[in-house]
């Protein structure tokens, strides 16, 4: 499958030497992506054509960069699309895993989609107010054969506070269920284990840099929410056992 202007595979490639190219500012709106870019390598947001350029979003009423903050402490940066209402990407820090448990927690989604004076912290779904910029609890509920697919995966996620924060419907997109419960959940361990066994830094730390995204398609889900074609994800890190770069993408 391929993107608008270019094809996946070099596409990911690009990301890659992007994310190579290098060390790397609280959930908020806010106007680029380099505002939150101690998630990303280098602090350099990947080029996504006609969408994101030197980390300057090109269409600021259609794409929003939000800062995903949960109790007051920011946890991972979204790029997301009100039209589409799904996520461009997700960019997150791996640090290990530290809290293994699941959390049960509410859906949540972005205050400040709806009005820049709202607070900055992500907060849980009000069936009784209406989100235009975003999707909502209700739009997944009796969503045969589909999951809500997250970008940034709770096993990625260190302690209890941030796997909650992986809970907001900016995070997710509409995935098929044989996809996120077969393919992408090796993909995603896959990924985990080998950050878990190669990515220390020179503090003899866990820490690699994940980029996850969707490619839009022409399907929707309930009038509303656009199904992706496909996910991607790529990561980079320092071995500091080995004084090498190590990355890898996947689709």
């Amino acid at each position: 499958m391929m993107t608008s202007a270019m094809s996946l595979s070099a596409f990911l490639l690009l990301l890659l030497l992007l994310l190579l190219s290098i060390v790397p500012t609280i959930t908020e709106v806010v106007t680029s992506i380099s505002i939150c870019n101690h998630f990303l390598l280098g602090g350099n947001p990947p080029d996504i054509p006609g969408i994101l350029k030197n980390g300057q979003i090109l269409n600021q009423n259609r794409y929003k960069a939000i800062c995903q903050t949960y109790n007051n402490t920011r946890r991972f940066v979204t790029l997301y699309d009100i039209i589409d209402k799904i996520p461009v990407f997700s960019a997150y820090k791996y640090t290990g895993e530290q809290d293994k448990d699941r959390p049960q927690t509410p859906w949540k989604i972005e205050p400040q989609l709806e009005n820049l004076n709202n607070d900055k912290n992500m907060e849980n779904d009000n069936k009784k107010i209406t989100h235009n910029n975003q999707a909502e609890d209700a739009d997944y509920i009796n969503t045969q054969n589909l999951d809500r697919g997250h970008l940034f995966p709770v096993p990625h996620a260190f302690d209890r506070d941030d796997k909650i924060s992986t809970f907001t419907l900016t995070n997710v997109v509409p995935q098929a269920s044989s996809c996120n419960r077969g393919k992408w959940r090796v993909v995603e361990k896959t990924m985990k284990d080998t950050m878990d066994n190669y990515c220390i830094n020179n503090n003899k730390k866990t820490e690699g840099f994940v980029v996850t995204g969707a490619q839009p398609s022409t399907n929707i889900l309930n009038n509303k929410i656009n199904i992706p074609s496909e996910l991607w994800t790529a990561f980079c890190c320092y071995n500091s056992n080995t004084q090498q770069w190590v990355a890898k993408a996947y689709s």
